[in-house]
């Protein structure tokens, strides 16, 4: 017992710390709060002073004092689902499109409550000032936290109020949470160091877009708790393999002693337990297997969503399409179009259309490559390819190359987001758990393109492919739609 409390922070830390991590939602939850209350105000003033929508009839125009019941209602409902919702516990790394989605639809539960609620207190005001008030809730509170975001980034990318990270595991998930925090400072995280076994090869680093980083060396998993107070951590990162996982709970005891933050990072080849739901009947578990959710009215959903994306895509991008066209040929001789046969859904084949980014004998030279370079996977991927050609190099770094796809889309072949498809060629590589990913519809984006792109092991982009198929969803389809948009501008893990 002595150890433990010898190895624990002081009472009075941890009794700050703690008063901190409660006093810090509570003021979140405040302005939000006075947020909503300056939205009702504005929309009020549209309505009423303004006469926005319409003339107000006279008799009809009522003092905002009329409305500050269903004001304060609004603010207290407004808080409370924001609360359930976990928007005052999202971790650091929450993208802000993830922020904005719990918010628009947290505002529009909040906002329907008190509509029903007027409705039976028979409350008849201006139908119009509660749309304005819903459309301002959302605004005010995106616009605020946009605001925090960009203020908060700008002062981590300069390390300022960047926490301090353990990384506990130096595996292939430890490795690349290590080469994530390094790349994006502006996550407000700088790694102290790791736990695990030390790499062989003295010249080990995290390779980042700037320069190669070479995170201490702490020692094995056991010393967490030296590590931890020595080193002043803020947050402890657990990557360990599925052979050290017996040691885990001890670590989770110790961080909750030690009064540190802990996150458990599973290793993505043990994504397949996600795939499991768990019954019970007559006190005996069953374990029955997920199927893919795009089947059924899920798919009609689905494809709707494909039909209307690619029809306004190549709408839009019809004068694109013709000046690449053009580059293709003048840059080099061939076709403009590269036409391939590709496994697509229940291992149909199909003709996948693409701007040709590669020499004219591509082809016939990819043997000769892979022999070069060693790859004998499913997937062949190289940098600095010398089939690419000048237009081509452009194309793929912009992922241009792929607009004659929604073709493929609009004739069924193929979905806006999905699994990439392959050559057959590629497919004959396939163990048998890699035939799971052709159940489902092929696509141009997915959760691996979202996720590092080319930088990711094809066993990787199995998983996360068979993740996206158990777990599709409307609203899925269209953050992975957004979140492909920086990924190809930026060209991560594209080439």
């Amino acid at each position: 017992m002595s150890t433990l409390l010898s190895s624990a922070r002081p009472f009075s830390e941890r009794s700050a710390a703690g008063l901190e991590r409660w006093l810090m939602p509570v003021g979140r939850a405040t302005i939000d709060a006075l947020l909503v209350f300056a939205a009702f105000g504005i929309a009020y003033w549209m309505r009423y002073r303004l006469e926005f929508g319409g003339e107000v009839l006279p008799g009809f125009s009522q003092p905002f004092r009329f409305f500050l019941e269903t004001v304060i209602l609004l603010m207290i409902v407004s808080i409370v689902v924001l609360q359930v919702r976990g928007i005052y516990r999202l971790p650091r790394w929450t993208s802000f499109l993830d922020e904005a989605l719990i918010i628009a639809s947290s505002a529009t539960t909040a906002m329907a409550i008190i509509v029903m609620y007027s409705f039976l207190q028979r409350f008849f005001p201006s139908r119009l000032i509660f749309i304005y008030a819903w459309i301002l809730m959302i605004v005010l509170l995106i616009g605020k936290r946009l605001i925090v975001r960009m203020v908060r980034q700008g002062f981590w990318a300069r390390g300022i109020g960047v926490e301090r990270v353990l990384i506990v595991g130096a595996g292939r998930a430890g490795q690349r949470i290590m080469q994530h925090i390094y790349g994006n400072p502006q996550l407000g995280y700088r790694v102290v160091g790791f736990l695990g076994d030390q790499p062989a090869d003295s010249n080990w680093g995290i390779a980042t877009e700037r320069r190669v980083e070479r995170p201490p060396f702490l020692g094995d998993p056991g010393a967490i708790e030296e590590a931890i107070r020595q080193h002043d951590v803020d947050e402890v990162i657990i990557a360990l393999p599925p052979a050290e996982h017996h040691s885990i709970f001890q670590m989770i005891q110790q961080c909750r002693q030690m009064d540190v933050s802990f996150t458990f990072l599973p290793d993505l080849f043990e994504m397949a337990l996600d795939r499991v739901s768990i019954h019970e009947v007559a006190g005996l578990p069953l374990i029955e297997l997920r199927e893919s959710r795009i089947r059924g009215l899920n798919y009609v959903v689905k494809r709707a969503m494909d039909v209307l994306v690619s029809m306004a895509v190549l709408i839009i991008t019809a004068p694109l399409l013709g000046l690449i066209s053009l580059a293709i040929k003048l840059d080099s001789r061939g076709p403009i179009f590269l036409r391939q046969v590709r496994v697509g859904r229940d291992s149909e084949e199909f003709v996948c259309y693409k701007f040709r980014s590669m020499v004219q004998d591509a082809e016939r030279r990819k043997q000769e490559l892979m022999e070069q370079t060693g790859s004998n996977g499913p997937l062949f991927k190289m940098k600095n390819d010398p089939r690419v050609t000048r237009v081509g190099k452009l194309l793929r770094k912009t992922s241009l190359d792929e607009l004659p796809q929604f073709f493929n889309v609009l004739l069924g072949e193929m979905s806006v987001v999905g699994p990439r498809p392959q050559v057959p060629s590629e497919v004959d590589l396939y163990e048998d758990w890699h035939h799971q990913r052709l159940q489902v519809t092929p696509g141009l984006t997915g959760l691996w393109q979202v996720s590092g792109r080319s930088d990711l092991t094809f066993d990787e982009m199995v998983k996360l492919d068979l993740y996206y198929a158990e777990n599709w969803s409307p609203w899925l389809d269209i953050k992975l739609m957004l979140r492909t948009i920086p990924a190809v501008l930026f060209g991560r893990g594209a080439y």
